[in-house]
């Protein structure tokens, strides 16, 4: 039996996993430049961020198209874009909000809900997608609205950093509920995940 060669699991990649590894190395990035902005306080390395996810989201749209092209779609495909997802829609824009000034204790709680909830309407997909295929053998739609749809707050987020509505100006304000603080903007959040588990909301899968 020949021994592995190196970086063997590297050369097994498809085509459309090089695309999803795109999608995650967008998220790490918008991940890192909040995490810049929120030591130098310098705006543009936070719009830097922002634009990595719709970035993200472009290669999220790819890799699927590329796989159906190619008929090359497989189980290591479908986990890989669910590991790329949680980073690009789920924990970069939490971060992403955090660094926008979502900081108190109540926006932790919301801010981890949402990841949390993404993490398990990922999960929840790679466990029934072939149920819920049936004889078809394709997904007719998505129980829960897609993760990637976080990409609308993100969006909202570049909006209020353009207009200087951040970290102290934050649309909204603050509100002081015992001891923690929560900023009703972290609200879209909670809504966003909250659709995400919904088993009785249905989207059409192109």
């Amino acid at each position: 039996m020949s021994a592995p060669r190196h970086f063997s699991m590297l050369r097994e990649f498809r085509l459309a996993d090089w695309f999803t590894l795109g999608n995650a190395f967008c998220g790490t990035g918008a991940v890192f430049a909040a995490m810049r902005f929120l030591q130098d306080g310098v705006v543009r390395d936070l719009t830097i961020g922002m634009a990595l996810i719709p970035l993200a989201f472009v290669f999220d749209a790819l890799d699927g198209r590329i796989a159906r092209w190619r008929k090359v779609a497989s189980t290591l495909g479908r986990e890989l874009d669910s590991l790329a997802d949680v980073i690009s829609f789920g924990v970069a824009p939490a971060v992403l909000g955090y660094a926008c000034g979502l900081q108190g204790g109540w926006d932790w709680v919301v801010l981890s809900y949402f990841v949390g909830c993404g993490v398990s309407r990922l999960a929840r997909y790679n466990v029934t997608a072939e149920q819920l295929a049936g004889d078809a053998g394709k997904v007719k739609y998505f129980e829960g609205t897609p993760i990637p749809t976080s990409l609308a707050i993100v969006i909202l987020l570049a909006v209020l950093a353009w207009h200087g509505r951040i970290g102290a100006q934050l649309w909204l304000g603050v509100w002081q509920l015992g001891s923690w603080q929560l900023h009703p903007l972290v609200l879209v959040y909670a809504l966003s995940g909250t659709l995400m588990i919904s088993k009785t909301v249905r989207i059409p899968k192109p």
